[in-house]
């Protein structure tokens, strides 16, 4: 019997190893299905967890890619540059030699004669490359002044919040003052006092 005993407790320690180890292939086979799952998934472009983001698919062509806030920044200096005096100015003298080249100057050195189509062509394009680049610009300035406009509201908030605890303060402190003694009220109540301790005595002295 205490044979048989030594053996079940030599056995039960195997055993508990030998049932670890089974789990642990079981664990590595089923990692090992999950990695070809998610390769397989990967490689055939469709998404296997819900809460990972989806990659762009590639398309057949190549789309060129660009930075919206580089691209934001520079309509924006285009647009203030072309709201400004001095591009007016140098507007105003690219036309005049454009013109001036043109008429002025020989007929084998000019490369736009009248009516100026070719210039004509030029101011349309510019017209049309500025107005989605104003409009742009004018779309990111709406977003901060948004952004500027929830902050104050929030601000102002704080604001109201902060003068209506205040205030709050203020009438609890004047309801408090109002029931705190005064120096005069304090000289009366010891007049009086005095004036019947100055009676007490004088009918003492009477009996």
């Amino acid at each position: 019997m205490d044979a048989d005993r030594k053996r079940g407790r030599e056995d039960s320690p195997r055993q508990r190893i030998q049932g670890e180890l089974r789990e642990l292939r079981q664990l590595r086979e089923l990692r090992a299905r999950e990695g070809s799952r998610t390769q397989r998934a990967e490689s055939s472009g469709t998404r296997s967890r819900l809460d990972q983001p989806r990659t762009a698919r590639r398309g057949l062509i190549p789309m060129p890619t660009y930075d919206p806030e580089a691209f934001g920044k520079l309509s924006e200096r285009i647009a203030r540059f072309l709201g400004t005096g001095r591009f007016i100015v140098w507007m105003t003298v690219v036309i005049i030699a454009w013109v001036v080249w043109n008429t002025l100057l020989p007929a084998t050195v000019r490369f736009d004669e009248y009516p100026f189509i070719f210039l004509t062509l030029m101011l349309s394009l510019q017209a049309s490359y500025a107005a989605p680049l104003i409009l742009l610009a004018q779309n990111r300035q709406d977003d901060r002044d948004r952004v500027n406009m929830e902050q104050d509201r929030a601000r102002s908030d704080r604001n109201i919040a902060d003068t209506e605890y205040l205030t709050r303060e203020v009438a609890a402190l004047r309801q408090g003052l109002g029931e705190v003694a005064t120096r005069d009220f304090v000289r009366s109540e010891l007049q009086a006092l005095l004036k019947e301790l100055e009676d007490r005595r004088g009918s003492r002295d009477l009996v």
